[in-house]
C-alpha cells in the first residue's frame, strides 16, 4: 500500500491517526486508524500489510480470546515477529457493492479499518470473523 493522507478530516484523536492508502499489488483502498505515538506513518510511504486468522506459522487457528507471552519467552515465533505493528480485531461488516466491490469494516477495540476492493482478493473474509492485521514499511 501507498499511504495518500494522513487524517484527510482532521485530526480527532490525539494518539490516532486516520491513513488512507491506496493497493499496489491489488486494486484496493484502505483507510486505518492507528496509534501514532507508538507507530509512525507518513504521507507518500509504502507499507506492506496483512490479514491474517492466525499468527501461528503452520497456520494452525488462534484461540483469539488471550496472549500468551510464554511462547515468546520460549523462543518460538509468530507472524508477528516479521511485521512492526499489529493489532487484533473483528470484522463487523461487509457490504458487497456492484460490479464485485466489496467493502469490509474490522474494528480492532475501537480503532477502524475500511477496505475496498475487488471481492476475488477478499472472498474468505467473513462477518464475524477475527483477524490480526500486520504492518511493515517497505
Amino acid at each position: 500500500f501507498e499511504i495518500t493522507a494522513l487524517n484527510p478530516e482532521g485530526k480527532k484523536f490525539e494518539r490516532v491517526n486516520r491513513l488512507c492508502a491506496t493497493g499496489t499489488t491489488f486494486e484496493c483502498d484502505l483507510l486505518l486508524d492507528y496509534n501514532c505515538q507508538i507507530y509512525s506513518l507518513l504521507e507518500g510511504e509504502k507499507m506492506t500489510l496483512v490479514l491474517a486468522s492466525t499468527l501461528n506459522l503452520d497456520g494452525s487457528p488462534d484461540d483469539h480470546t488471550s496472549y500468551n507471552p510464554a511462547a515468546h519467552a520460549r523462543g518460538e515465533t509468530t507472524l508477528a515477529d516479521n511485521y512492526e505493528y499489529v493489532m487484533h480485531g473483528r470484522v463487523f461488516d461487509v457490504s458487497y457493492k456492484k460490479d464485485g466491490v466489496v467493502v469490509i469494516a474490522i474494528s480492532f477495540g475501537g480503532l477502524l479499518c475500511r477496505l475496498t476492493g475487488d471481492q476475488r482478493h477478499v472472498s474468505s473474509i467473513l462477518p464475524d470473523m477475527r483477524l490480526y492485521i500486520l504492518i511493515k514499511k517497505d
